[in-house]
């Protein structure tokens, strides 16, 4: 139970988070495209089990792989897609959440 809230409270609170804190003017816009980074998800459609609870998605999925991760870091530097940027590396934070606590 402490593990799915952890998980679901990274994905959704955490960006809402950074919304309201460093896009405060703008922080509607920001929050949905941050949470938009949820659409990498749908790797795991390509997975079988589609989903398993004991795996860890962290460099198993192709959209959760190393190099994958490598993009979104450096998506974080250029302003026009920062807060793609953020949105991705906050849902990978949040996998490894979920993997730090299996």
């Amino acid at each position: 139970m402490l593990q799915t809230v952890a998980h679901y409270g990274c994905h959704f609170l955490l960006p809402l988070a950074v919304a309201l804190v460093f896009y405060n003017s703008n922080w509607k816009f920001a929050y949905l495209i941050m949470i938009l980074g949820m659409l990498i998800d749908l790797d795991h459609l390509l997975a079988n089990p589609i989903f398993d609870p004991n795996r860890c998605s962290i460099n198993f999925h192709p959209l959760h792989s190393y190099y994958a991760i490598g993009i979104y870091i450096l998506l974080l530097i250029p302003k026009k897609t920062r807060l793609i940027g953020l949105g991705l590396v906050i849902h990978i934070i949040a996998d490894l959440v979920d993997c730090a606590l299996m």
